[in-house]
């Protein structure tokens, strides 16, 4: 399975780069999502409950991270197992390029499958990978103004509490929502911080 697209956000670079590294922020936008967790350096694991047609499992992955080029773009190698559900793995490329008062994002994926994920068609799968996709980007869209308001919503809303400051390093990478929808989809849970 290939998929590719961009996704125009209204934050910018740095704030989009602070959020997809923030690992509260990824897990309550991706759907299914019941786990992430550090393995190593730049390894992550995570667990997800998905359905895929008739095939519903929870799936257990890993998620190695490279080519990290902060605060633009990553590579990152993918493989997951659910059991009798099936198998996927794959790559992911990333980018964010700054765009106006706002940022681009980029992504590319590659990945295959095996088992019963496989055997429900390839049209359902596409069907279901893009629809986590934009399950993903509506809650991150959302998130993003929640966070980040227009100044003339902020000044019209009572004073605004900051939402917490993700620590440098401790987060999740961008490319993880968009591997976790076409993982979750593939039946592959994966591994991010």
């Amino acid at each position: 399975m290939d998929m590719q697209g961009t996704r125009p956000l209204t934050v910018t670079q740095q704030q989009a780069w602070e959020a997809l590294n923030d690992p509260e922020v990824l897990k309550a936008c991706i759907p299914g999502c019941e786990s992430i967790e550090a393995t190593g350096e730049n390894a992550y694991a995570l667990v997800n409950a998905i359905k895929v047609g008739p095939v519903a499992a929870r799936f257990k992955g890993s998620i190695q991270l490279a080519d990290i080029q902060a605060p633009s773009s990553y590579t990152l190698s993918f493989d997951g197992n659910g059991g009798a559900a099936g198998f996927g793995k794959g790559t992911a490329r990333v980018n964010l390029t700054p765009q106006g008062s706002g940022c681009e994002l980029a992504y590319a994926v590659n990945a295959t499958v095996g088992g019963k994920i496989a055997q429900v068609g390839q049209r359902l799968i596409d069907g279901v990978a893009r629809s986590m996709a934009e399950s993903f980007f509506k809650r991150f869209d959302e998130e993003m103004q929640r966070r980040h308001p227009a100044p003339a919503a902020a000044e019209a809303s009572a004073p605004a509490v900051p939402a917490p400051a993700s620590a440098a390093g401790a987060g999740l990478p961008a490319w993880v929502w968009v591997v976790a929808a076409v993982i979750v989809v593939l039946g592959i849970a994966w591994a991010l911080r």
